[in-house]
């Protein structure tokens, strides 16, 4: 992991999800699937709706695949589909089936947005999101493998291959849902840590890259630098971004105090972004990457 070997941190680089449709689909994987899937299922007024909700509402829409080799053999026309919704106090997992990808148009997706629901049965426990979409960047394909392999024997029918999460200078990345955090830079062992957290409704904190439900990379990197100073902090909700602020008047400020409430106590956490550029920079498994990302400079109780 070149990323995790110069330096690189991951806190603060979680995609911002607050909703997800997951859809199956079996087989090989192109660099642009998810796109062509959705020009596939979707007419034109309701591809435009969809992207909506993508770009305005956090809906995050994901591919998912049973790990294992990838045939190229004719794809079933009956699919699992996933929708969830993550913001605390309101997470959520439901599953249904369709016939055929068209069906998909006819979902009322607001109800997801919305946090409603209503779209399929109930699924307890959480999904184990492994990308591995290697098309996209063959380093999640490379580390994230082994982590789907092993988190499927451990936990048989929770763990999908999914398609590019964001981030693949992170390999291996580890979506959690509907708990709403991404892990990253993780080896086998460590997945099934991050796992067995999960199935106790509790976070790790180490390779955290952020809630996905925090927009803001500052209040991420905030919450995940309290959860790693305080060990006890580790249910889903004990730690949580109140607001955040520049340090100085400057939109472009590279410190930021962010406030977070956490077990009922507040804290001001001094987050700085910092660069340290090398030649060779890429996201590439082979290439150099640079050192980069948010730093804590103190954490004070308020």
């Amino acid at each position: 992991m070149v990323a995790r070997r110069l330096g690189g941190n991951p806190s603060g680089t979680a995609t911002f999800m607050r909703s997800w449709l997951l859809i199956e689909q079996p087989g090989p994987w192109s660099a642009d699937v998810l796109e062509e899937t959705l020009d596939s299922a979707f007419p034109a007024e309701s591809r435009a709706m969809l992207d909506e909700l993508r770009t305005t509402h956090g809906l995050r829409v994901l591919l998912i695949r049973r790990p294992g080799r990838h045939s190229r053999e004719p794809i079933q026309a009956r699919r699992t589909v996933f929708a969830g919704y993550g913001e605390p106090g309101n997470r959520w997992l439901e599953r249904f089936e369709i016939n055929d990808l068209r069906d998909l148009a006819t979902l009322d997706l607001s109800k997801v947005v919305d946090g409603h629901g209503g779209l399929g049965e109930q699924v307890d426990g959480p999904l184990f999101l492994v990308c591995t979409h290697g098309t996209k960047d063959m380093c999640c394909a490379v580390l994230g493998r082994p982590l789907a392999a092993t988190l499927d024997t451990n936990h048989p029918g929770h763990t999908w291959e999914v398609s590019h999460v964001g981030g693949d200078r992170w390999a291996g990345n580890l979506l959690v849902v509907p708990d709403g955090f991404l892990h990253g830079q993780l080896d086998p062992d460590e997945a099934a840590r991050v796992a067995k957290a999960a199935l106790s409704q509790q976070v790790e904190p180490d390779h955290l890259r952020g809630r996905t439900t925090v927009g803001s990379s500052w209040s991420q990197h905030a919450e995940v630098a309290v959860r790693q100073r305080y060990s006890h902090m580790h249910g889903l909700d004990d730690v949580l971004t109140v607001y955040e602020r520049p340090l100085r008047e400057d939109p472009g400020s590279d410190v930021w105090v962010v406030r977070v409430s956490a077990l009922g106590q507040l804290f001001d956490v001094t987050v700085r972004y910092q660069t340290v550029p090398l030649a060779g920079a890429g996201s590439r498994c082979s290439a150099l990457v640079a050192p980069r990302g948010y730093v804590t400079e103190s954490i004070r109780l308020v």
